[in-house]
């Protein structure tokens, strides 16, 4: 006898919505499960992993900074996500618009005006729409796996962005530390909550949501998308090109992670480092599905996957934990959530020796 994998004729609608809930209570089992193995109180422990980072408004404001990045990323990558063009360049890609953004700021800045900010916004996205272009070029005219050459061109940008700081960008007065000068006011998003460091680049991920939401579910070009994303052939039978849907999903991921990179280094940075970004372009990989590639629901798994950000270093300063396990629940959340997707499209089958189902060769 085998067990083997069987394409269920109808998955079910309310567990492609439930996966989640039920992902993040099993990431929560094994979380207290860890915490009772490093000798804490499982329960309270998970309280204040949960909550400690809530416990005032500046932390709020924290929360709110941390997933606007995020949530940005996420619903660009979700549009070519939806059309099957797997994006997984957006470290890369937000990098790129640190780069582009930050050579604005620091050309501009000092001397500039209102109108720095912008040109750095626009920058961001160009620098990111372009990096994002070189996998989609390679797949629609060589075929290139574009999971492949994105995931290698972040590595790429990191050299690249740790080549300018190391180097000509290195801040003087820095005693040497490798960073930027600071960047002049006029290069920074204004502040939203007094007393926090919460800013307006959370209000471009909003609008990126409303944007995301309209482009995958009120508009012809995200149905065209939809349609190439479950069947290239029957996109191809109904006249949508399936190069321009390599082209769309890869430039909106680019173009939000370009946009994301910008708000890191104008908003909470206030300076480029080499270490602009703490993954968040790999970590909106997980904020897409968890959000089911929607741009409401990306919202909401945005402000989770922020929580688990802050949650490290409470874990780290409270629980005695390393800030590593920030990563460890990140992995084990992506984990029960494609294991709950297989399970919601697939059934598991016990097989005879023969390969019919357990019991046919009974007669039942």
């Amino acid at each position: 006898m085998s067990i083997r994998f069987e394409l269920r004729a109808q998955p079910s609608r309310t567990m492609v919505w439930l996966s989640p809930i039920i992902a993040i209570t099993l990431t929560c089992c094994v979380a207290m499960v860890i915490f009772a193995l490093a000798g804490l109180e499982p329960v309270s422990a998970l309280a204040t992993f949960i909550f400690s980072p809530l416990a005032d408004l500046y932390s709020v404001g924290e929360l709110l900074i941390k997933a606007a990045p995020l949530v940005l990323i996420a619903v660009g990558l979700a549009v070519g996500f939806r059309a099957g063009v797997w994006n997984v360049g957006g470290e890369g890609q937000l990098i790129l618009g640190v780069i582009f953004g930050g050579f604005i700021a620091l050309t501009f800045g000092p001397t500039g005006g209102v109108w720095v900010l912008p040109v750095m916004v626009v920058g961001g996205a160009i620098g990111g729409a372009i990096w994002a272009g070189i996998p989609a070029f390679l797949r629609t005219h060589f075929n290139a796996s574009e999971i492949l050459t994105s995931l290698m061109l972040n590595y790429v940008a990191q050299l690249w962005l740790s080549y300018l700081i190391f180097g000509p960008w290195r801040d003087p007065a820095g005693f040497n530390f490798p960073q930027s000068a600071p960047l002049a006011p006029s290069a920074l998003f204004p502040t939203l909550i007094d007393g926090t460091r919460a800013n307006a680049s959370i209000l471009i991920a909003l609008v990126a949501v409303g944007l995301g939401w309209a482009l995958m579910s009120k508009s012809f070009v995200g149905f065209q998308l939809k349609v190439t994303g479950l069947s290239e052939g029957a996109a191809k039978y109904a006249g949508f090109s399936a190069k321009r849907a390599v082209w769309i999903g890869m430039l909106a991921g680019g173009v939000a992670a370009g946009i994301a990179g910008v708000g890191e280094i104008a908003g909470p940075l206030g300076q480029i480092f080499p270490t602009a970004s703490p993954g968040y372009g790999y970590a909106a990989i997980i904020v897409a599905f968890l959000g089911r590639l929607n741009p409401i629901g990306i919202l909401f798994s945005g402000l989770l996957m922020s929580l688990l950000y802050l949650s490290g270093d409470v874990a780290q300063m409270s629980l005695g934990l390393p800030s590593s396990i920030t990563g460890l629940f990140q992995g084990t959340l992506l984990f029960f959530l494609l294991t709950a997707d297989v399970l919601i499209h697939y059934r598991l089958r016990a097989t005879s020796a023969a390969g019919a189902p357990k019991g046919a060769a009974n007669g039942l």
